[in-house]
Order: C-alpha cells, then sequence, then structure tokens
C-alpha cells in the first residue's frame, strides 16, 4: 500500500502525541506513582473507603428512602424499630430513619471536614510561606503565636471557643479551623526553611527572579507533597473533631442528621437499642479510617525517604 493511501491524522491526534511527548517524564512519573499505590491493599482500601463516602455525599438525597427524615419529621408509630427490610438500620426515638440520617450525614460531616481544612491551608500555608522565607522578628512573632496555640490541646482549645460562641456548625467549623492552621504553619514554614537555601532557588535568584515568582514557581510546588497527605488525613481528624463537639451537644443541633449528636442521642437508649448508636459510630470509624489509610498510601508514593526503603 503506498503512504498516499493512509488516511490522515486527524489535528486532535496529533496534539494529543505532541503532548505526550512533551510530558512524556510527568506521565511516567503518574504511572509509577499509580502504579506503586495499587500494589498497597491497605491504600486502595483507604481510596474505596474515600470514594464510597464521597459518592454519599453527592448522591445521598436521592439514594435514601426518607430524605424528609433529616429535616425533623416525626413518626412516633415507628418509633426505636430494629433494623428491618423497611428501614435498615432501623428507627429513632421520633421514627426518622438511621440510615436516611446517617446517609445524609455525610453530607454535613464532610461539609464541615472540607471547609475546616480549606480554612486552616488558607492561613496555614501562607503563615509558614513567610516565616519560613522572612526570617527575624516576623518570623519569631509568627512561630511564637503558633506555638501558643499548639501547647493547648486542639480540641480542649475548641471546646472552649464554641463554648463562648454558643452552638451551632458555624461556630463548631469557626472553632475548628482557629486550631487547626498552626500545623500547617509549622509543616510549611519547617519545608521552607529548608527549601530557600536549596541550589535551584539561588540560581532563581541569581537570574533576577523576584520573591513571587520564587515562592510560587519553588516554593510551594515542592510543598505539594506534605500539604497533600497532611490534608487527608486531616479531613479524617476534622470530621471526628466535629463529631466530638455534636456528641457533646455543641457541634450541628437537631434536626441536622449529624454523626456525633446521633451518637450522643443513641446512647441513652443502650443497650437495648443498640443501632441508634452503632450505625452512625462505624460511619465515622470507616471515614477517620479511609482518610487515613488514603494518607498513609499518599506519603508511600510521594515521600522520596519512603519510596528509597
Amino acid at each position: 500500500m503506498s503512504a498516499a493511501s493512509h488516511p490522515p491524522v486527524s489535528p486532535w491526534r496529533q496534539a494529543l502525541a505532541a503532548w505526550r511527548l512533551r510530558h512524556h517524564s510527568k506521565l511516567r512519573t503518574m504511572r509509577l506513582y499509580a502504579f506503586t499505590f495499587s500494589r498497597s491493599l491497605s491504600s486502595m482500601i483507604g481510596l474505596g473507603l474515600v470514594l464510597l463516602f464521597f459518592f454519599l455525599v453527592l448522591a445521598g438525597p436521592w439514594i435514601v428512602p426518607y430524605p424528609e427524615d433529616a429535616t425533623g419529621s416525626v413518626n412516633l408509630d415507628i418509633k426505636l424499630q430494629p433494623p428491618s427490610a423497611e428501614h435498615w438500620f432501623g428507627t429513632d426515638e421520633v421514627g426518622n430513619d438511621i440510615y436516611t440520617r446517617v446517609v445524609l450525614g455525610t453530607q454535613v460531616s464532610f461539609q464541615i471536614g472540607l471547609i475546616v481544612v480549606s480554612i486552616a491551608m488558607i492561613l496555614g500555608i501562607p503563615l509558614g510561606i513567610i516565616a519560613g522565607l522572612s526570617g527575624g522578628w516576623l518570623r519569631e512573632v509568627i512561630m511564637r503565636v503558633t506555638d501558643v496555640f499548639l501547647s493547648v490541646p486542639g480540641l480542649v482549645l475548641s471546646l472552649a471557643i464554641v463554648a463562648v460562641l454558643g452552638p451551632g456548625i458555624l461556630n463548631a467549623i469557626f472553632a475548628l479551623a482557629l486550631v487547626w492552621w498552626p500545623g500547617y504553619v509549622r509543616l510549611i514554614e519547617s519545608k521552607a526553611l529548608s527549601l530557600k537555601s536549596e541550589p535551584f532557588v539561588d540560581a532563581a535568584r541569581a537570574v533576577g527572579a523576584g520573591m513571587p515568582r520564587i515562592i510560587f514557581f519553588h516554593i510551594l510546588p515542592n510543598c505539594v507533597s506534605p500539604i497533600v497527605v497532611k490534608g487527608s488525613m486531616d479531613m479524617g481528624l476534622a470530621i471526628l473533631a466535629a463529631a466530638s463537639l455534636g456528641f457533646i451537644g455543641l457541634g450541628a443541633q437537631p434536626p441536622h442528621p449529624e454523626w456525633g449528636a446521633m451518637i450522643s442521642i443513641g446512647r441513652n437508649y443502650l443497650p437495648d437499642f443498640w443501632w441508634y448508636s452503632t450505625f452512625p459510630g462505624i460511619a465515622i470509624y470507616l471515614t477517620v479510617l479511609g482518610f487515613n489509610l488514603l494518607g498513609d498510601g499518599l506519603r508511600d508514593i510521594l515521600d522520596p525517604k519512603t519510596r528509597s526503603r
């Protein structure tokens, strides 16, 4: 067959081939990361659990049988029913379907965790970079304030803040974010402090790169790995902390379907009506386990020291 008889290659295929050629080394690294991650059973279990709960966050309102049970409905004729084909996780003291409330409670818990971690990153990362690169009195002020927050147990401090502001989701988010940011300051400050003396940073300064370019093109890209690992683990911890506040009545208030509050109410009916507290507790356990296993897997592929072992 002559060369002229071959069908012409479409422009988008040519562009895709050129893109693959330009990013060959990055694609190879990503494939290596994916292969390493997939070989770890615990990492895959963590990823599966996190994806499952994210699916519940997105599809929860459409897959629950009684969505009205998350808004304060009352069905006293079926209160405290054991798990059955009609109510998979049983019912609570006012006849609400616990399966519905656990699934929809995923949205509440994940929203709290995501907002807390995001605010902590927004506050902590810039302060950590400033402290690591500036030095002098500015670094001392930032790090001493950080040490003050780190010297008090986070949950105790968040309890004190919510007790002053009053119970509620917004106040719980504010309190948890206020005690979460110092961890990111400490992490990024140490990372920036070690990076600012690296040869590639000195080379960037030598060619006339300004501080903003050095930060965004040299410092921050090398901080992504520890941020991703810490953020993934902090999601589970933030959800657990929010559930702790809900358990003592300082977090989400009824009728919000929050796991910690459900466990708190359900403990009054133990051991006869065990399902009330059991299923929200399992949801918290699986969520924290999933994010911890996912964080361990990400650390295994992103930490050079771990990869070298």
